[in-house]
């Protein structure tokens, strides 16, 4: 049988799944689980993926790596099911996958590429392990992010996906330390045949002028600004040890928006951090309105080991439970309202492999039958069914 790549959590581990499963395409009956650690909630889902796929593939060879195969090491070392481990740092190393080094380091790809500009934090934000699986930052050098890009634009990608652990400190390990506006700069003057360009999550604090000026006016960059927000209320932000505070995002999304309208925006946003009120948990509700937040990802809390956020005061889980669906609620009748107003608008839209695509503004549309992954189509939007653009 063929190998299998399992991706959980980030985009980084979806654009590390892809060369994994490029780099081990002759490597037999395996099944590798690239797995998340973020939340006691993301080592369930790898621990539930991993049973999943050893039932559904009960003679492979089953490998974890990723974050949680660093940080709950031994935890996944116990279960009958996995036959082996790889650290996350050696993951894209074949030399700890036993297949030739000279292995294809790409696979096809039709439609968006992910490609890894940096890995690894510096920051020490006090809810978060994700340090202890990743390491310290680190980029790619401009050379290697352009020979990336080629290659997937030679297999016949439409548009790229810069993703990160910590996107907006690519470059600071680099000679010269430059920011992530000379990276994107670097790619749209490389590659002028590139349609579209997106980035992943950004710390909108250190988002330089250079990339503020191609968010706004570059029309190959989307129009889709994803914040690693976390939170609304300004004591949280600084009990999580964010380096922003309120302000900060709705100065950044207000001066962007001014500059192009149609930007949409999403956030991560962090449900029943410890000590957190009901009046903090209301600034996270108000700051979804304040930003038109229409993509979001809700987290309730879940404490890590070993990190600062897990010996705070603990709030009680039904009432994180019932914060986040708050949040939720909150988002997506700012999405309704979102989507409500694109009707009658006509959106070029990227074809994927389901039937649906991608609006810039990553709105999700259906795509009339007969469209091809991979293509560009033009499509004007005239309703909503269950919460696509038709």
């Amino acid at each position: 049988m063929k190998p299998e790549v399992i991706s959980l959590g980030c985009r980084l581990n979806i654009a590390e799944s892809e060369r994994m499963r490029a780099m081990l395409s002759n490597a037999g009956d395996v099944v590798v689980v690239n797995s998340c650690a973020v939340t006691s909630e993301a080592v369930r889902q790898t621990r539930q993926a991993i049973r999943k796929a050893r039932r559904a593939r009960p003679d492979a060879r089953l490998i974890v790596t990723g974050c949680a195969a660093d940080i709950e090491r031994e935890q996944l070392a116990d279960m009958p099911e996995v036959d082996g481990l790889i650290a996350n740092e050696r993951k894209l190393d074949p030399r700890a996958w036993n297949v030739p080094a000279d292995t294809a380091p790409l696979a096809p790809t039709k439609t968006r590429a992910f490609i890894a500009a940096q890995n690894g934090c510096d920051h020490d934000c006090t809810f978060c392990v994700i340090p202890q699986g990743r390491g310290k930052s680190r980029s790619l050098s401009i050379a290697e992010a352009l020979c990336e890009v080629e290659q997937h634009l030679d297999l016949g990608a439409k548009e790229v996906v810069l993703t990160g652990v910590d996107l907006t400190s690519w470059g600071h390990d680099l000679p010269g330390e430059p920011t992530l506006g000379a990276l994107v700069q670097a790619i749209l003057d490389a590659f002028p045949s590139l349609a579209r360009l997106r980035l992943s999550s950004l710390d909108g604090v250190e988002i330089d002028e250079a990339l503020f000026d191609l968010f706004a006016d570059e029309m190959r960059v989307m129009p889709h600004l994803h914040l690693s927000l976390q939170h609304g209320a300004d004591l949280i932000l600084k009990r999580m040890k964010r380096r922003h505070l309120r302000k900060h995002a709705v100065d950044l999304v207000l001066a962007l928006k001014e500059r192009r309208p149609e930007i949409a925006v999403g956030a991560d946003l962090m449900a029943g951090f410890p000590t957190e009120t009901d009046e903090h948990h209301a600034g996270n509700l108000s700051i979804i309105r304040e930003l038109a937040i229409v993509h979001g990802h809700i987290f309730p809390f879940s404490p890590r080991p070993g990190t600062p956020a897990a010996r705070m005061p603990q709030l009680d889980r039904s009432v994180i439970k019932a914060r986040a669906a708050e949040l939720r609620e909150a988002v997506a009748d700012e999405r309704a309202k979102w989507l409500a107003a694109l009707v009658g608008e006509t959106l070029p839209v990227l074809a994927e492999r389901d039937g649906t695509g991608y609006a810039p503004n990553y709105a999700r549309v259906d795509l009339p039958e007969g469209t091809h992954a991979g293509e560009i189509v033009s499509v004007t939007v005239r309703g909503i069914e269950e919460g696509l653009l038709v």
